[in-house]
């Protein structure tokens, strides 16, 4: 038994270690009226603003995003609040985040970019739209965490949807240790998988060859949870309690794409803000859970096939 945890906690360190380096290389931190901000900047072409989701930072939007990359975009991936290197401020509201998206472009000499958010990203990225709407080109909305369509469900008193128990262990115990978060996978991996990832364990154990390895580099980018835990909390403070926001304000063409069975629920929301969003595209998958998984191919298509049709139709 000493030999296998001596083992285990030999794996630990080699991934935590490939972890710390990995986000260690590659952004930049600038300092903005607001506080300073992480980012980096990859590729060439007309710029995407990516807005990560629970559990990123920078190094979650650079990977969502290589696909736009390899298609001739150039991405701008930031650490929201309470991820990696930038702070979580005393007001980290979707509004405060999108107002810091906006000092972010700023700093960078960024007039206009398209904005691609998801699963808890969306928010802010919606906010951003509303309160920026002239930098923003196109709005790309993927799994997003958004109002529920079940307005009368709410004027009846029903409570929003609630984080499941296994998850709520996970962030009152897991989150406070990088051990504990690298071993929970590891020791309960269908239950922890589920939980991390929002997807059905048949469409897990289903996923091909490809998908498995996107699923564990998703799962293994979460390290080092310490330096995303604030903002973690902080995401899992907002979204169950998400207002419904002006969407026919938001005049910039829009994408958004959920899953029917994601396990976080993202569906309603996402198909009720399609429906209120004026000439909003909505793409329907019904199964592959929170990280579309059998669509990969299908969603990325979607994705750069809309953000290039507007790329061509903006001015200049």
């Amino acid at each position: 038994m000493a030999g296998a945890c001596a083992w285990l906690y030999s794996g630990y360190r080699r991934d935590l270690r490939a972890a710390r380096e990995r986000i260690s290389t590659g952004s930049r931190v600038v300092e903005t009226p607001g506080g300073p901000i992480e980012y980096a900047v990859a590729g060439d072409g007309p710029t995407i603003l990516v807005v990560h989701g629970a559990g990123g930072g920078f190094d979650q939007g650079l990977d969502a995003s290589a696909p736009l990359v390899e298609s001739g975009f150039r991405v701008v991936a930031m650490s929201r609040f309470g991820y990696l290197r930038t702070p979580l401020p005393a007001d980290a509201s979707p509004a405060a985040q999108a107002d810091a998206h906006a000092r972010l472009l700023d700093a960078l000499d960024i007039h206009r970019a398209a904005v691609f958010g998801f699963s808890a990203g969306a928010p802010s990225a919606m906010q951003f739209a509303l309160r920026h709407p002239a930098r923003v080109t196109a709005l790309v909305l993927l799994v997003p965490a958004a109002y529920p369509a079940h307005i009368e469900q709410r004027l009846e008193g029903a409570a929003p949807a609630q984080t499941p128990a296994a998850a709520k262990w996970l962030l009152d115990k897991a989150l406070t240790s990088d051990f504990l978060f690298w071993a929970a996978p590891r020791v309960a991996p269908r239950v922890m998988s589920q939980v991390l990832l929002g997807t059905p364990a048949a469409a897990l154990q289903n996923a091909s060859t490809d998908e498995q390895l996107r699923l564990r580099d998703v799962r293994d980018h979460l390290l080092p949870i310490s330096r995303r835990r604030l903002g973690l909390l902080n995401d899992g403070a907002i979204t169950p309690f998400l207002p419904r926001y002006e969407l026919e304000r938001m005049a910039v063409p829009t994408l958004i794409i959920s899953v029917a069975d994601d396990l976080y629920g993202t569906y309603e929301g996402a198909r009720y803000s399609a429906e209120h969003i004026p000439g909003a595209r909505f793409v329907s998958i019904a199964s592959g859970g929170h990280l579309w998984v059998g669509h990969h191919k299908e969603v990325t298509a979607e994705i750069i096939g809309f953000l290039k049709l507007a790329a061509t139709a903006e001015p200049g």
